[in-house]
């Protein structure tokens, strides 16, 4: 029996020895190199990770949803109302022969009412809160496909000081550029690829409607189905503009605490400097392009402002808005349309959701206005608008935006 557990215990201690001798070979062939190592994990890490790039690559560049490469074609088109983004998509997708420049003051026009008014094909690139170096460059990349005319809205503060294209961080230049850098960042882009498998998702017939209900603003940048609809407002929409939001903006901004901004950035010299380089110069570079421009109709509080809390600033207006109509009268391809003194529209309060952002049925009047060239400015005489302007906020009581806010109101 002594033999007989000394036997087990011996061949279990073989056992175990060998066991640990397996182990001990198996730790010595890792620590050897010869099985799995970090190295080779990391290698590993590195292979997948291009693999995924590569993929989500390849999806954006299929589904593409800028538009940067064709057309929508195999996909539903879905547009991003980040307009600085979306437009360099549009230029390059979109049949035109007409654009529509401006700021938020445009931003809410609707392509089918200016094709209808003026009887052209555009494409509107307005872009909220832009400069002139901004607005100039957009133009140039779309006067790349030969429109034959371009309505331009410009507002005087426009050409105050902004960053220059590479320096702005607002704007995607290599987008308009299409450069190698562009194009990798937008086809490298995780937020492209995620875009790309949710339109992806959006042209799937049995998921179409459960993928439209899902897409909202808070998640996705393309939410977007009719590109006539980026930035426009419904026809019944009106309810933001009433006389008492206009004369609560005009309190607002001409507060002692707060009237400061009504001159922030207005340099005459600075302003005269990039007109020239930017508006005057591209035009001047197009002489086969109309080129109408019109001066938007701000609410008469915005000159009374003004006029009572930044005179100074009232001033350097007057006398560029001067600059710009002897200039642009020296250019045969510019027609000049100042909207700024049409009483009917700037006294009536009703129109406006602040004292310059004018309602969408302004927006149906300057079209017909544009049409019919009835505030055309004579180039013979381009300062006669700019006079009448003086006058109107010359005359014009302080105390008479109340009465006609209650008149309205009534």
């Amino acid at each position: 029996m002594a033999r007989a557990f000394s036997s087990e215990v011996a061949s279990g201690s073989r056992k175990e020895n060998a066991s640990k001798q397996e182990a001990g070979a198996s730790f010595r062939f890792n620590r050897n190199g010869k099985g799995s190592s970090p190295a080779k994990n990391l290698l590993r890490f590195l292979c997948a990770s291009a693999a995924l790039l590569l993929c989500a690559a390849a999806l954006t560049f299929i589904v593409d949803p800028l538009q940067l490469f064709r057309p929508a074609r195999l996909f539903a088109a879905m547009y991003s109302s980040d307009t600085r983004m979306q437009n360099a998509g549009l230029i390059r997708s979109q049949p035109f022969d007409t654009v529509f420049m401006g700021t938020s003051l445009a931003i809410h026009f609707r392509q089918s009412d200016i094709d209808q008014a003026l009887r052209v094909r555009s494409l509107k690139l307005a872009m909220t809160g832009t400069n002139s170096h901004e607005q100039s460059f957009v133009l140039a990349a779309a006067l790349q496909r030969h429109p034959k005319r371009v309505i331009w809205a410009m507002d005087d503060w426009i050409f105050c000081d902004g960053a220059e294209i590479d320096d702005d961080i607002y704007l995607p230049a290599d987008l308009y550029r299409r450069n190698v850098r562009g194009i990798a960042g937008y086809l490298l882009s995780g937020a492209m690829a995620r875009e790309s498998a949710w339109i992806l998702a959006r042209s799937v017939p049995p998921l179409e409607r459960i993928v439209a209900r899902l897409t909202t603003d808070a998640v996705f940048n393309f939410t977007i189905s009719d590109v006539d609809d980026i930035n426009a407002f419904r026809p019944d929409v009106e309810a933001p503009y009433d006389a008492t939001r206009a004369t609560a903006a005009f309190a607002h901004i001409t507060h002692p605490s707060r009237r400061a901004g009504l001159s922030e950035g207005y340099d005459y010299q600075r302003m005269v400097r990039n007109f020239e380089n930017d508006t005057f110069r591209l035009i001047a570079d197009h002489p086969d392009v109309v080129f109408d421009i019109y001066f938007p109709p701000y609410s008469i509080l915005q000159w009374v402002a003004m006029r009572d809390a930044s005179p100074g600033a009232l001033k350097i207006v007057y006398d560029l808005t001067a600059h710009i109509g002897r200039r642009l009268a020296e250019l045969p391809n510019v027609r000049l349309h100042d909207f700024r003194d049409v009483n009917e529209v700037t006294h009536d309060l009703g129109n406006y959701a602040d004292v310059i952002h004018h309602s969408p049925s302004v927006d149906l009047k300057v079209l017909s206005w544009l049409a019919s060239g009835t505030y055309l400015v004579d180039g013979a005489a381009p300062g006669a608008a700019l006079e009448r302007l003086k006058a109107q906020v010359e005359a014009y009581q302080v105390e008479a935006y109340q009465v006609e806010a209650d008149r309205i109101a009534r």
